[in-house]
């Protein structure tokens, strides 16, 4: 390795330090290839030269071994401020010296996470009924027993009415520390959902929870995956559960809960305002302020010999049942009526109950997004209340997994393919089943030593939905050589200047749009619409396969990039939001097609194309990386032989000229050179520099010798793949070429690949499929011997021509890839269309803005060639 003495500079993502770090935070950062052995080498110090404790780990090696990504952890800071990392020669420890580090003990049957603060206790052998059980703060139990809770409904009566549901409580069958601290540790968490009565197991999870040095407060992570029948089963409710042991008097009982735009509700189970007689200026002051009141003998007598008299409140519930509003209500005991206590329009999911001697508080993030929700005390009375945190409302309409038509006679091939003339959707018998999506939510735990502040609590919250997080910088990413070809913003001239608008002007239209038409919900929340409807001015999301984008055209790829150059913390929350859900939504974890995504549709499984460009890592690894995120790591894993696919799943099935007589042979299945093989080589690349896996190098190496030794490299379209040997077929000699090929993530990993390895021939093929698409029919033919067909979307393919240019330094090929920017053949937006119109009135249901001509596929890939050929041949960029 390098010797070298250097530091990464990092940057708050809202820019300013928070006014303090109370959960810690986790994150990634590159390292140029050679510089460092070991993530022992890093130190995390302040700006100003003081070191901070902190935890470094791999998360990624390049291939001489150095490393790649470093995950990085800091606990709770009382001040925080401007940092960076330290790169040196000396391997000593970074972690050392945190006052109350993180500690992981084993015995007894339990693992316990302990930072001195809080301590969070699991049972160590799976098959509990608890995913924790017991929280303890200061060494004083603050909650207990807790457990995930499920209601089944097996039919919604189309009369709106009710049904029985059955209850369902977690069971696990993994526990397993993943990290041990110093300053950070993860406990992960695997299970089903139990019917205590029938033993029927279904809805698996896995929970990740993760503990931070000085912090009382733990991180939840949890994933669900769908595997149910959908004519049957109707998710009735989904939430954490816990108990929570109360032992003041009842007027020393707290609940808070947040509301909208900082707003909260925080009143005591027994409440001693606004009575008829008052006990006293001091006892007021205190309830109010969540503290504990002065001795009851202290009070005016008028009140204290009255206490009883006083109505106490047991339970609680708020509900968001949408985008746009929640009510809140109360009641003294089950039995008694409801009485409203409250209501608004965004509440921030968070709630809890404390009296002097602790609690506990839960936040949801992405709350009201993610609707329904919602958030239940109860027993508030007794010893021990019962707090839930509803990810999936009981309230709500139940979960209908139901395809949405009745196949309108589409039972064939040729009636389906019909039908994609008409509405643009790939409809297949079976095919639009959710069995096997997953959606994963962020929880946090807050252990309270006693009521806090509601200034403290308001701070959590806000953290809670817009987590402090630490990023190196875009001049870092790119000069680490990380995620190809890309750069900083520059301005420099008048018509970089243009483009840069134009960027930021779609950014902030699709920023706009998620609002304004409330693409948010349970399944919905972090995706994108495909195509616009003019005429009903909205996005076309009951019209077959324009509605739900699921990647298409890679818009997750415009936005990490967008956030690479720019460091926008609103670019960067929607990226994450649209990993969580495309990673998860669109994808399928278990079951026939496990591994495969679903091309866009009404219904985001809907589509019958399953197919690896929608599960591709080249959407997911930024988010990986970037945060270190253990459950985006999964969906990483959960990838690797995903080419078994293959055997069962033609992804070309009903339209490939063979289609009468291809059966999948594990010898020679047919493989795409583009969409199919780019998410292979995206999933071996991920696979291979996270792990290490050999299986999923050579793999990778050796189908890249192969794509260099085919006659036509590229351009032979398709090839014959052998899953035993993880090799194609060599000898196929033909042309044929897809305007799709390219444009889900294939010129992002063939970039990265050709700077990562050298792999002889595949550099070259690659040059050549570049420069060959926009070329001239003359030099196509004088290239292969018969001019391409099927060529497409020329802007978004300049991006190709400015490789080549780049690669051969070719001025020429330059010009040309600009002039297809510009506009050349069926070019996708230019930047004259990017004017917004209001439409009010009684033309829409709500106020919007429209920009008519534009759609997710070529606000994606023009994003994707602006920011591409800027950093390519920006030098011949023509005034």
């Amino acid at each position: 390795m390098t010797a070298i003495d250097a530091t990464v500079p990092l940057r708050w993502l809202d820019d300013t330090p928070p006014a303090q770090l109370s959960g810690g935070v986790t994150w990634g950062v590159p390292l140029p290839r050679g510089t460092v052995a070991s993530p022992a080498q890093l130190r995390l110090r302040e700006c100003a030269g003081a070191d901070v404790p902190a935890q470094f780990w791999t998360l990624a090696t390049w291939p001489d071994g150095s490393v790649k990504w470093a995950g990085a952890a800091v606990g709770a800071l009382a001040a925080p401020t401007r940092y960076e990392i330290a790169v040196t020669d000396a391997a000593a420890p970074a972690s050392a010296g945190h006052e109350a580090p993180v500690v992981v003990r084993r015995d007894g049957g339990e693992i316990g996470v302990s930072n001195g603060l809080t301590e969070i206790v699991f049972a160590a052998d799976a098959g509990a009924d608890t995913v924790a059980r017991r929280i303890l703060r200061d060494g004083r139990v603050v909650a207990e027993d807790l457990r995930l809770v499920s209601l089944l409904q097996e039919e919604i009566p189309e009369d709106g009415g009710p049904a029985p549901r059955r209850p369902f409580r977690s069971r696990t069958t993994v526990v397993e520390v993943e990290q041990d601290g110093p300053i950070r540790a993860v406990v992960r968490v695997e299970g089903v959902h139990r019917d205590e009565a029938g033993g029927r197991e279904w809805l698996p999870f896995t929970l990740r929870f993760v503990v931070a040095a000085g912090s009382a407060e733990v991180r939840v992570v949890h994933t669900v995956v769908w595997d149910g029948e959908a004519d049957h089963d109707f998710l009735a409710g989904l939430g954490l559960r816990a108990d929570v042991p109360l032992r003041a008097a009842l007027h020393d009982r707290h609940v808070r809960v947040a509301g909208a735009d900082g707003g909260f509700f925080s009143e005591a189970v027994r409440g001693l305002t606004g009575l008829r007689r008052d006990p006293g200026a001091e006892v007021r002051a205190a309830q109010i302020a969540g503290a504990q009141t002065p001795p009851v003998d202290t009070w005016n007598p008028e009140v204290s010999n009255r206490l009883e008299l006083i109505p106490s409140w047991a339970d609680l519930t708020l509900t968001q049942l949408s985008a746009d509003g929640y009510s809140l209500r109360k009641r003294t005991k089950a039995g008694h009526a409801w009485i409203d206590a409250g209501a608004g329009t965004r509440a921030e999911g968070f709630v809890s109950v404390s009296d002097p001697t602790g609690g506990l508080g839960v936040g949801i993030r992405s709350f009201w997004q993610s609707h329904p929700g919602q958030l239940d005390l109860r027993g508030m009375t007794g010893d021990r209340a019962e707090l839930t945190a509803w990810l999936h409302a009981p309230e709500a309409r139940p979960m209908d997994m139901r395809f949405y038509h009745d196949g309108l006679g589409q039972d064939d091939f040729a009636t389906q393919l019909e039908a994609l003339e008409i509405t643009y959707e790939d409809y297949e018998p079976g095919f639009g089943d959710a069995h096997g999506v997953a959606r994963t939510h962020e929880l946090t735990l807050f252990a309270y030593a006693a009521t806090p502040p509601i200034a403290e609590v308001a701070a959590s919250v806000d953290a809670v939905q817009r987590p402090p997080l630490l990023q190196p910088t875009p001049e870092h990413l790119h000069a680490a050589g990380v995620f190809g070809d890309w750069a900083p913003v520059d301005r420099s001239t008048a018509a970089r200047t243009e483009i840069e608008d134009s960027i930021d002007f779609l950014l902030d239209f699709y920023l706009g749009q998620i609002d304004q038409r409330r693409w948010y919900g349970f399944w919905n929340y972090g995706d994108v619409m495909h195509a616009y409807d003019g005429d009903r001015h909205v996005w076309r999301y009951d019209v077959g396969g324009y509605a739900w984008d699921n990647s298409e055209l890679s818009p997750d790829l415009w936005l990490w990039y967008s956030y690479l150059r720019t460091g926008r913390a609103d670019v960067f929350r929607l990226a994450e939001a649209m990993t969580r859900h495309t990673g998860e939504v669109d994808v399928y974890h278990l079951g026939r097609w496990q591994g495969l995504g679903s091309r866009h549709n009404v219904q985001h499984w809907g589509c019958s194309a399953k197919q690896l460009r929608i599960s591709s890592p080249i959407y997911r690894r930024f988010f990986h990386y970037l945060t270190a995120d253990e459950r985006v790591g999964d969906l990483l894993t959960e990838l690797r032989d995903s080419d078994a696919r293959f055997l069962d799943t033609d992804p070309t099935r009903k339209v490939r000229p063979d289609a009468a007589t291809y059966r999948p042979d594990r010898g020679a299945l047919a493989v795409g050179l583009g969409t199919d093989w780019g998410a292979l080589a995206a999933t071996w690349l991920a696979d291979w520099e996270r792990t290490g896996n050999e299986r999923s190098r050579d793999r990778l190496l050796g189908t890249m010798a192969d794509i260099g030794a085919l006659p036509q490299g590229f351009l032979t379209g398709e090839a014959l793949y052998d899953i035993d040997r993880g090799r194609f077929d060599t000898t196929r000699d033909r042309v044929s070429v897809s305007h799709l090929s390219a444009v889900f993530g294939l010129v992002e990993v063939a970039s990265e690949l050709i700077s990562l390895v050298d792999v002889p021939g595949f550099r070259e093929a690659w040059i050549d499929y570049c420069r060959l698409y926009l070329a001239s029919p003359e030099e196509q033919i004088a290239a292969v011997g018969e001019p391409l067909t099927g060529i497409h979307l020329e802007q978004a393919h300049s991006r190709l021509t400015a490789y080549a240019a780049a690669a051969t330094g070719d001025d020429a090929l330059a010009d040309h890839a600009w002039e297809a920017f510009e506009g050349i053949g069926e070019w996708l937006v230019h930047r004259s269309d990017f004017v917004l119109r209001r439409i009010d009135g009684a033309a829409v249901l709500n106020p919007v803005d429209e920009a008519p001509s534009v759609g997710t596929n070529d606000v994606a890939q023009y994003g994707l060639a602006a920011i591409q050929n800027l950093a390519l041949i920006g030098h011949r960029l023509p005034e």
